[in-house]
């Protein structure tokens, strides 16, 4: 009896060891590596092309004005920022000079035209005169000769007069060059707009910009009620483009927003820059501009959509790996390989034809090097947090 108490003992304390080092290794082995997942479903996937450098917000019209002439401002009519209508006059040069001849025209004009008035009076009185003389004659009252001289004496005044109707012509185009010439002294808005910058300021001088040699323009105006935005694209992606595609728009300054817009134009050609890439720039209209926020020259990025599949099965792109498989969570939670067959595909996501089936798992990163197919992993859900 007491030798098989002892191996009942023995065994019990045995059995006890043996749960206690189970327990151990239960507790001190390596937990599965915590891995993130997605879940694969339905939903739109499109296929877009993006521009290759940061594109820029443009104006549709804007103008870099400067007078047609040089001079010294004598009169500033704006101030920066402000906004002007079409024909509004923004700055003046001196033109006393331009003036004072019109001026002078003015007076030249009224002379002649009273001098024509003159002389058309005494035409007048010389027809009529010419004519009664004629009927004297038939009568017999006075000889032929005066007939001639009279109505010699009338063709002379008619002449008279009709040279000065010439001279009140030519006195009023000498008004037209003179009012010309003052015309190019005041630089007016072609457009109504917004003065972005004004270069100058009274008192100093300024002049146009010689052939070849570009100067700061005087007042720089734009039309910020059209806005759109140029982008580079990869000459690889320009036949894929066409104008009226729909695009979306985003900005660096107006984070978190997205703004629907459409192609307006495709560049005829392509832009050959040293050490950039060959791109085509494409115009982009905005469809609704925040009109309280869209300043001329942001930043700003162009995805143009090429084509769209609505209700597809689609991945996470980053799931797939460079040979085109995919890492899915198989049973017990053990990474197995996937090979796909894709679609329609952007950066976000790509369309799955087969390989795979809704409510699949793929892995999203691959960070671990112990992270590989038949290893068992912890999947935790995209914006999950595992369990503690």
């Amino acid at each position: 009896m007491s030798k098989s108490k002892t191996w009942l003992r023995l065994a019990i304390v045995a059995l006890a060891v043996a749960a206690l080092g189970y327990a151990g290794w239960l507790l001190t082995r390596p937990k599965p590596p915590e891995v993130e997942v997605a879940v694969v479903a339905r939903g739109p996937v499109e296929s877009t092309v993006v521009n290759t450098r940061a594109g820029t917000v443009k104006a549709c019209r804007r103008a870099k004005l400067a007078p047609v002439t040089g001079g010294q401002i004598v009169k500033l009519w704006v101030k920066e920022g402000q906004r002007v209508k079409a024909g509004q006059p923004l700055l003046e040069l001196w033109n006393r000079d331009l003036a004072a001849q019109r001026e002078l025209a003015t007076r030249q004009l009224v002379t002649a035209e009273e001098r024509r008035r003159e002389a058309c009076i005494l035409a007048d009185n010389a027809r009529r005169d010419a004519d009664r003389t004629a009927q004297l004659a038939d009568q017999g009252f006075v000889s032929p000769q005066s007939t001639e001289n009279a109505r010699a004496d009338a063709r002379a005044r008619q002449a008279n007069c009709d040279a000065l109707a010439a001279d009140v012509k030519r006195a009023r185009a000498q008004i037209r060059v003179t009012m010309a010439g003052l015309e190019r002294t005041t630089l007016t808005a072609p457009f109504a707009g917004i003065v972005a910058k004004i270069t100058g300021e009274v008192g100093e001088f300024t002049t146009p910009s010689p052939p070849g040699i570009p100067t700061p323009p005087a007042v720089d105006l734009i039309d910020d009620s059209c806005l759109y935005v140029s982008a580079p694209m990869d000459e690889v992606d320009a036949p894929k483009l066409k104008p009226g595609q729909p695009a979306r728009i985003t900005l660096d300054a107006l984070p978190g927003r997205v703004f629907d817009g459409h192609v307006r134009r495709i560049a005829p050609y392509v832009t050959e820059v040293e050490k950039q890439a060959r791109t085509v720039d494409v115009e982009v209209d905005f469809d609704a501009p925040p009109r309280d926020a869209l300043l001329v020259g942001y930043s700003a990025d162009v995805e143009a959509i090429v084509e769209r599949r609505d209700n597809v099965l689609r991945v996470p792109t980053q799931a797939i790996q460079q040979d085109g498989t995919v890492l899915a969570v198989g049973k017990d939670d053990r990474l197995e390989t996937r090979r796909l067959k894709t679609g329609l595909a952007n950066w976000a996501f790509t369309e799955v034809t087969g390989g795979l089936a809704s409510g699949d798992r793929v892995l999203l990163s691959f960070d671990q090097e112990s992270v590989k197919a038949g290893v068992k992993v912890t999947p935790v859900e995209k914006g999950e947090k595992a369990a503690p």
